[in-house]
């Protein structure tokens, strides 16, 4: 039973996002450490990392910051985010 794996969906915008992130924490290892001190969960965040990255065409294409920041732009809009409402302000 400890060996079951977990399936997560996600989005693409989500899964974009979040592995453009998680690259940005952990490229940073101390930023990592501050984030997660439990280095027990680190085995969780590289087996994400590494699922995504191989998942991800995005990651490899020429235009990433532009698609980075669409899906960005998408997700925040879904979630109706007051950095939208600042922005207008």
């Amino acid at each position: 039973m400890d060996d079951e794996p977990v399936i997560i969906k996600l989005t693409r915008d989500q899964a974009f996002v979040l592995s453009d992130w998680l690259y940005e924490v952990m490229m940073q290892s101390d930023k990592l450490d501050a984030i997660v001190p439990d280095r027990a969960v680190w085995s969780g965040i590289y087996a994400i990392s590494g699922t995504l990255e191989t998942t991800l065409p995005e990651v490899f294409m020429p235009d990433y910051a532009g698609r980075l920041e669409q899906a960005r732009r998408r997700l925040l809009e879904a979630a109706g985010s007051d950095e939208d409402d600042e922005a207008g302000a």
